[in-house]
């Protein structure tokens, strides 16, 4: 299409030239003066991304889950009745205060704070997308709908000129068959 048209179009519809534009609103432009429907943006489909990036994804998605704060709890339970039950034997691994526990628990700590923080920056990056595309869609179902308010109005206008040329000729006949009537 040629940049007159586009320029008409952004106009028309935002109040502003083509040149003027965000880029997204530009492709928004571009989208109605194509016709073409507006498609999944390419940030969204789905990507797998590398190992360590799904890594993250599915510590993330355990280590934030009901199942593991359950099992973890599990764990913990009986790791501690475990050593006082061994403590009158002198066979507990990590007797009270459990010191091992603790550093077990740092570490893993330690480790799974930012393997979730890349997850969740991951995440943020996917519906920083989704809201920019969402946009896109929503911009121009609203500039689709203004363009049919405004061709609905034109058939209007063109409908009731219609009725207004066609009532002033029957408005001209009646004139001229009452003139005659006066006349006879």
């Amino acid at each position: 299409m040629s940049a007159d048209k586009l320029d008409h179009l952004s106009r028309t519809l935002l109040g502003e030239a083509y040149a003027e534009l965000s880029a997204v609103k530009r492709s928004v432009i571009d989208l109605i003066a194509a016709e073409a429907p507006t498609g999944l943006a390419p940030g969204l489909a789905e990507k797998e991304g590398s190992f360590w990036e799904r890594l993250a994804d599915r510590v993330a998605a355990i280590g934030g889950s009901w199942g593991f704060i359950g099992g973890f709890s599990a764990v913990l339970a009986a790791w501690v009745i475990l050593n006082l039950a061994l403590m009158p034997f002198h066979k507990a691994f990590d007797p009270y205060p459990f010191i091992f526990l603790n550093l077990v628990l740092s570490t893993l700590a330690a480790i799974q704070a930012p393997i979730i923080m890349m997850s969740q920056n991951r995440q943020a990056t996917k519906d920083r997308e989704a809201a920019e595309h969402d946009y896109v869609v929503n911009l121009r179902a609203e500039l689709e709908i203004m363009r049919l308010h405004d061709k609905l109005d034109a058939l209007r206008m063109a409908e009731l000129s219609e009725l207004a040329r066609a009532n002033t000729v029957c408005l001209d006949e009646l004139r001229a068959e009452v003139k005659a009537l006066r006349g006879a």
